[in-house]
């Protein structure tokens, strides 16, 4: 895979300058690109963790079931990012992750990161922070689903999708495919498929929002962000200044 198509560089690059050495050293941690088709298990609870993933196309969502069958999704993951993070420092999958649609997965072994550890202060400083992003954003996602009411919960998360595809999409517009499914939104936001299903009909209603099955409209986006109390200081992933700190 040559450095353009390379899904592991697009993602850092976000975050950074690379160097051209650091972009070949992000090219030693990838393996060949694997289609997974939409519904697929990447893997499951309990399963070896001994590698991470990278999306480069396609959204995928780590997710819990529960004893009496119900489901949590904990994380919805977009193209260039991460999976598996959390789980470095353990020896099994802490939750399973399904892709959501058709998608690109790469992967990468744990071992090949101590490499990029030894040789890249840069490297290794932006690897924490998207860690420490991925931390960020469960946390505010307990916040949503602790104390928010469902009209808060689905404005909050509708503008939080957009400002991630934003990030990686500079040119996105007020209008972008959300490919969750009713009962996916539930699962993530704590809400009955129908809940979601009224809540989107009382954004429409107040032209917050329109949806046409997995296509979004939004008229005013300040308007989205202020219905969901939305603060991005937890999106912030600048790392120049920790780089920058320690030269």
């Amino acid at each position: 895979m040559s450095q353009t198509q390379s899904c592991i560089i697009k993602h850092f690059s976000h975050y950074c300058s690379l160097t051209e050495d650091e972009k070949q050293l992000l090219t030693t941690l990838e393996q060949s690109p694997t289609d997974i088709k939409a519904g697929s298990l990447l893997w499951e609870m309990g399963d070896p963790a001994n590698e991470f993933c990278t999306l480069k196309s396609g959204w995928a969502y780590s997710y819990r079931h529960l004893e009496n069958g119900d489901r949590q999704i904990l994380e919805v993951f977009l193209p260039g990012d991460i999976i598996g993070l959390r789980e470095f420092a353990f020896s099994e999958r802490l939750e399973n992750v399904r892709m959501i649609d058709d998608g690109v997965v790469c992967h990468f072994p744990h071992k090949r990161m101590l490499n990029l550890f030894r040789n890249s202060l840069t490297l290794t400083s932006v690897m924490f922070a998207i860690g420490s992003r991925q931390q960020a954003l469960l946390t505010e996602r307990l916040v949503t689903l602790a104390r928010r009411t469902a009209r808060q919960k689905m404005a909050h998360f509708l503008y939080e999708m957009y400002l991630r595809l934003r990030q990686t999409n500079p040119d996105i517009s007020n209008q972008f495919r959300l490919p969750l499914s009713q009962e996916q939104l539930a699962d993530v936001l704590g809400l009955s498929p129908v809940h979601v299903s009224r809540t989107f009909t009382a954004l429409s209603e107040d032209e917050l929002v329109f949806r046409d099955r997995h296509h979004l409209t939004i008229p005013d986006l300040a308007l989205l962000c202020e219905e969901g109390g939305f603060d991005d200081c937890y999106l912030n992933d600048s790392v120049r200044p920790l780089l920058e700190n320690s030269a």
